[in-house]
């Protein structure tokens, strides 16, 4: 797996994209987006977002074996170990930009900013956490 140079800034720049897409492309109508490919697209950009920002705190892949994928387990597991309160926005941002967004292509507004204000949270606490490796 390549290493990135600063994982934190790279995940703020996938929530960003996000961002960009639901902005440019899901057409926004009142309380709904118009386009489920585009909310599907954004939810999936965010959530790889908490991914590279998580992996750069958590160190996650090192305990893995060669050619394992990390799995959502392994993410819980390894925020359970650092900081149980991260637990619940966890699982609410894998719930709702990883599946309610990711797969389902809620078109909700209201769902739609919530799980991008839950990346967020994972992201900024990851940058808290976040030592750059020399």
């Amino acid at each position: 797996m390549a290493e990135l140079k600063h994982p934190i800034k790279e995940a703020e720049r996938y929530l960003d994209n996000a961002k960009q897409i639901l902005s440019e492309k899901a057409g926004k109508e009142g309380n709904y987006y118009s386009d489920p490919k585009y909310v599907k697209m954004a939810g999936n950009t965010a959530w790889n977002g908490v991914l590279v920002a998580l992996d750069g705190v958590l160190n996650i892949h090192d305990n893995l074996k060669s050619k394992q994928r990390a799995d959502f387990k392994d993410y819980q597991a390894a925020i359970s170990q650092r900081d149980k309160k991260m637990m619940k926005p966890l699982l609410y941002a894998y719930e709702s930009l990883h599946k309610v967004l990711g797969y389902d292509g809620n078109l909700r507004y209201i769902y739609v900013q919530d799980g991008l204000k839950q990346g967020q949270e994972i992201i900024s606490w990851a940058a808290k956490h976040y030592k750059e490796k020399v």
